[in-house]
């Protein structure tokens, strides 16, 4: 059975299409028809006020030509470093009105690493909140020379009664200006961009989990596509949903939702800390979503609170998880809390803007899997060592894809951008780094990324199958695999398992859960698979969207 049979085509749902027409245009144009078209809907709401989409019409439109009056230009990059909140969907909108790239801009950066990061695009202007200007940016101000505006946000200032952020002094080079002052002051009326489907709309930057981040040009036609496959997937009814997500808007998976939002003319509830269950559980219960998002680890956290156990699920018709493995028995407990069948895994990155497969929003899921290619998308499984031959369906191997979907290519670093970018067959394929498998059925399983995969005597030991079974036992909260240099086999690793201990198992002394973990290996790994060196911690660290950050604890190790 070849890949280019598209044997996942019969597990689509009824009325999935294997192929669709392509948008042309551009986003700005496609969020333009529709806030014109309803302008009194709720585009948003936050912290219990509601923006419309009228008023994201106005105040993009005043963003946009504040930022062409300050002197930017077509292709000038603008980044945002915001939690999600409603200035960041101003900032959106307002920034490809006026021709320019958005680039997202994680708030847990270091003062350093945001430094190199605006380098990088040579950002012209830089959207932050005010927590964060004087925390890290005054810090590296004077080191980002192309930056020549700064404008100041705050948590509170689009809440009815909220303080307004004052002004804060100007810096060497740079005129610093409170977010909403510099929208107020601008006219409504910007000169509307005209970018066609192949510029670069975002420009956002890969997690850096196995190395230096990358900016990967996503144009407006590949976003436009992506939503088109993920529209036609999930057959939302655009005047019906109400969608949710955890997903921060400065990395893509959050992005592509709130711009899916706005695309469709669906409301969204914004969360500015997806880490604050207590406020996620408020807004679950207050607004019934019909659509929720988050990483594994935000659901693991949100099933340890009795008060979201209790709630009711009824509206809820989908909950997607992505961005990292969703451990297989805590599937089924989430859809014993949520509904059988509405949980929905998919499978992505930054590059691809960022949908690959999913799971059938209707139909057959299989726990474990990340799904089927989405429509339109052509997908092979390629060998590790050259990424050439594809290999039989069963067989691990590197995942690659080739759709409109597919990033332009990498900021300024055109080895990489061939690296990743490879052609076959005449076509264009991603090479996205991670293993994984495809059953019979066409579903799509990642057992690991291929810098996470460990060499233990010539044997490979993919991490995400490990943990999944250490998942299984109750004193596991938490929990990361990683490989160690072997001081004795230079060609081997050392096993290593970081554990987080559940909240039942907390007090238990460390010695009496390794020695029950010890036992528990031997009965469910074969001997090389077991880890040989046992780290419990009191917080597993995590990378900026909520996945375990192994790159964190290799450096540690």
């Amino acid at each position: 059975m070849s890949y280019d049979s598209k044997p996942w085509l019969k597990s689509y749902d009824a009325g999935v299409e294997p192929e669709m027409a392509l948008p042309g245009g551009s986003l700005a144009e496609r969020f333009l028809q529709v806030f014109r078209e309803s302008p009194g809907r709720p585009a948003a709401r936050y912290m219990g006020s509601t923006m419309t989409f009228g008023d994201l019409l106005e105040m993009s439109g005043r963003f946009a030509r504040g930022l062409q009056e300050i002197g930017l230009r077509k292709g000038d990059v603008v980044t945002v470093q915001l939690p999600n909140m409603p200035q960041y969907l101003v900032a959106v909108v307002g920034t490809l009105r006026a021709g320019c790239i958005l680039s997202g801009l994680s708030p847990l950066l270091t003062p350093d690493e945001m430094s190199f990061q605006l380098n990088d695009c040579a950002s012209k202007a830089l959207v932050t909140l005010d927590l964060l200007y004087e925390a890290k940016f005054a810090r590296v101000a004077g080191s980002v020379p192309s930056l020549r505006t700064v404008l100041v946000a705050g948590f509170l200032e689009t809440v009815r009664g909220g303080a307004a952020v004052p002004d804060r002094p100007a810096l060497p080079d740079k005129t610093v200006e409170a977010f909403m002052n510099f929208v107020d002051r601008h006219a409504a009326e910007p000169y509307e961009a005209a970018c066609a489907s192949g510029d670069t709309c975002f420009l956002q930057y890969t997690g850096g989990t196995t190395g230096t981040a990358k900016g990967a040009m996503l144009t407006h036609g590949n976003i436009l596509a992506n939503m088109g496959q993920f529209d036609q997937w999930m057959k939302f009814g655009h005047d019906a949903e109400t969608l949710l997500t955890g997903f921060p808007m400065f990395h893509q998976a959050g992005l592509f939702i709130a711009s899916s939002a706005l695309a469709f003319g669906m409301p969204q509830v914004l969360i500015p800390d997806p880490r604050n269950v207590e406020h996620i559980v408020r807004e679950l219960r207050e607004s019934g979503p019909s659509f929720v998002g988050n990483v594994p680890s935000l659901y693991l956290m949100l099933l340890g609170n009795e008060d979201f156990r209790k709630l009711d699920f009824s509206g809820v018709k989908y909950c997607m998880s992505g961005a990292a493995a969703f451990p297989v028995d805590k599937v089924r407990l989430l859809e014993s809390v949520v509904g059988a069948g509405k949980m929905l895994e998919v499978w992505g990155m930054t590059e691809t803007s960022p949908l690959i497969t999913a799971n059938p929003a209707r139909g057959r899921k299989k726990a474990g899997s990340v799904g089927l290619p989405l429509p339109a998308t052509r997908f092979r499984i390629v060998d590790l060592a050259h990424g050439c031959t594809e290999v039989p369906v069963g067989e691990e191997g590197e995942l690659i894809c080739s759709g409109a979907q597919v990033m332009r290519g990498y900021w300024n670093r055109p080895a990489e951008t061939r690296n990743a970018l490879r052609e076959h067959d005449g076509a264009v394929w991603m090479h996205t780094g991670d293993v994984g498998r495809m059953d019979e059925d066409g579903y799509v399983y990642v057992v690991d990324r291929a810098k996470d995969m460990i060499i233990v005597g010539g044997y490979k030991v993919f991490s995400s199958e490990v943990e999944d079974k250490f998942y299984k036992h109750p004193a596991v909260g938490l929990c990361a695999l990683i490989g160690l240099p072997n001081p004795e086999r230079p060609d081997s690793e050392v096993v290593k398992l970081v554990v987080q201990k559940s909240p039942a198992c907390r007090e238990a002394p460390d010695g009496e859960v390794e020695a029950d973990l010890r036992a528990f290996a031997r009965e469910k790994l074969a001997p090389y698979k077991a880890p040989k060196i046992y780290e419990f911690v009191d917080a597993i660290p995590l990378t900026s969207v909520g996945k375990v950050n192994k790159k964190a604890l290799r450096g540690r190790a």
